[in-house]
């Protein structure tokens, strides 16, 4: 079987990218520090735990997998932490990449999909993004992306290092048959906040600005199930294995929900009320962001299968009730 590194396998995204290698044939190999990551979402092929910073871990990994591509997923993605402590994104995302991008090429490995983000473009306020949007970043978190991006660029040149890139924009839901899924400690997504106030878990959701120009005066967002987003990433692999060439990629559906619109389908697909405070806006957040992810469609042949919110919710909810993960 072929071997592919996934780093951060053992992560929200990455532990359901592993899933989805193991079913098309591949052999994921986890590589994870545990510092966000779960070891009991490692279940579909064998762990190594280390750091990425540490090149000689990186370098035995290599030489005892031998690896034909890599999938990064492994980074801090807290945009507020990033905002107060810029130092530690740098260093863990950028510097940790970098060292990963050093072995791969060292050890002979030529393919490289990356995990990037929507925040790469910064504030760009009610326009559908595309992979031509100017990039423009307004935290930490998103400039240690973008400038991975740009490290992946000067490997290409250098070393000819093939890459994947994927943008995409609101992760959520989980594996429907409930394998794997969400769980952060401390959790900052909708939706999981949202079933957490639903559970009793936490005394009510905060609603973070009321008064947007949007159609109920809360932030619009573009959201794609985590099974539909590794689809697009098995499929950004076989193109780099194909000998397709380097590209990048949005990941949305192109239209938007509102925070109370997936407040109110949560309380519709769960039949429970959500206790809800009104609270005022935070510092970055923009009002509508969605992509244009017309490229992933026509390029890679991505057809999203279960990114509308009544499946997001529903596979959420099965996953909230009946899965955890435990330190």
């Amino acid at each position: 079987m072929t071997t592919v590194l996934v780093t951060g396998g053992a992560g929200y995204i990455g532990s359901h990218a592993c899933k989805v290698l193991s079913q098309a044939g591949f052999t994921p190999v986890t590589v994870d520090n545990l510092s966000t990551g779960w070891e009991q979402a490692v279940k579909f092929g064998p762990f190594e735990q280390g750091d990425l910073q540490d090149r000689v871990f990186l370098d035995q990994v290599f030489a005892k997998h031998k690896p034909v591509a890599v999938m990064h997923f492994a980074a801090f993605s807290q945009v507020g932490e990033s905002m107060s402590d810029p130092g530690l994104y740098w260093r863990n995302n950028v510097f940790g990449s970098l060292t990963l991008i050093e072995a791969t090429v060292a050890a002979g490995c030529t393919n490289f999909v990356f995990s990037s983000t929507c925040a790469t473009y910064g504030e760009q306020d009610g326009v559908a993004l595309t992979e031509e949007s100017a990039q423009y970043p307004i935290n930490a978190y998103g400039a240690s992306k973008r400038a991975i991006e740009d490290i992946l660029e000067n490997f290409e040149a250098s070393h000819g290092l093939q890459h994947v890139i994927f943008r995409y924009f609101n992760v959520a839901g989980a594996d429907p048959e409930g394998e794997v899924g969400e769980f952060h400690q401390p959790e900052t997504h909708l939706i999981p906040l949202v079933l957490d106030a639903i559970d009793g878990k936490r005394d009510a959701l905060t609603i973070y600005g009321t008064d947007y120009e949007t159609p109920d005066g809360t932030c619009i967002r573009d959201y794609v199930h985590v099974m539909d987003l590794v689809d697009a990433h098995v499929l950004g692999l076989n193109w780099l294995i194909e000998g397709k060439g380097s590209a990048a990629f949005n990941l949305g559906t192109g239209s938007g929900f509102s925070v109370r619109e997936v407040i109110d389908s949560s309380r519709s697909i769960t039949n429970r009320d959500v206790p809800i405070v009104e609270g005022t806006r935070r510092a970055g957040d923009c009002t509508k962001l969605v992509s244009g992810s017309a490229a992933a469609r026509d390029q890679l042949g991505w057809a999203p299968k279960r990114s509308t919110m009544e499946a997001m919710v529903s596979d959420a909810w099965r996953w909230h009730q009946n899965g955890h993960y435990d330190r």
